[in-house]
């Protein structure tokens, strides 16, 4: 039996071991302590909240991808890694979309922790490091609506837009599933989204080089 196109992919690599261990942990964890040992929290970093056992601090960015607080948040995340996913793979390649996602997840942990460094609340989803590649994408398949006469303010607007977007698409589920701690995690969402437009280019670049 053939796998479809989209499960020979990365994107559909990260998508499949995502949902298994997703999924085991929303069928296992029934009190959310998952949360707490694979969730990134900003105040093991500043040594002001110690855990033991769980994964090691520096790991917690990437673990956190594999943990999720209920499945509407496990669903929108796997609906935007898939569409985005797949689209920005068939431009950049996929050890672009594999780079995108690590730098995107670390990004997006870096961004939490500077807003705020001593929060105890575990931040958990790949929404952080899938939005580095809606920010790859954004630039790669944006279509820029005339908003203002100069086109590179359009460009920027437009995806300024679509960051907007997923942002409020995140603060969804939160009001929907009454979430106040992991889910409306704003600046990692934002961080995340930065990375990808920044590497977007170079990324680009890189793969298109022998053209």
């Amino acid at each position: 039996m053939r796998l479809p196109l989209q499960l020979k992919s990365v994107t559909g690599a990260i998508a499949v071991v995502t949902t298994i261990v997703s999924l085991l942990i929303l069928l296992i964890d029934r009190d959310g302590v998952t949360s707490l040992l694979m969730g990134f929290i900003p105040a093991r970093f500043g040594g002001t909240l110690v855990l033991s056992p769980a994964v090691p601090a520096i790991l917690t960015p990437l673990s956190a991808t594999l943990v999720h607080a209920s499945l509407l948040h496990l669903g929108g995340n796997l609906l935007m890694l898939i569409w985005c996913g797949l689209a920005v793979e068939r431009v950049l390649g996929g050890r672009s979309v594999v780079l995108l996602y690590l730098v995107g997840a670390f990004a997006a942990a870096a961004a939490q922790y500077l807003v705020a460094p001593t929060s105890a609340n575990p931040v958990v989803g790949a929404s952080g490091a899938i939005s580095a590649l809606i920010g790859a994408y954004a630039l790669c398949y944006g279509q820029h609506r005339q908003i203002v006469t100069s086109r590179l303010i359009n460009r920027w607007l437009n995806v300024a837009w679509l960051l907007v977007a997923w942002v409020l698409i995140q603060f969804g589920f939160g009001y929907v599933m009454g979430q106040q701690g992991m889910l409306l995690a704003t600046p990692a969402h934002i961080g995340g989204f930065i990375a990808g437009v920044a590497m977007q280019r170079p990324l680009l670049l890189w793969r298109y080089r022998k053209a």
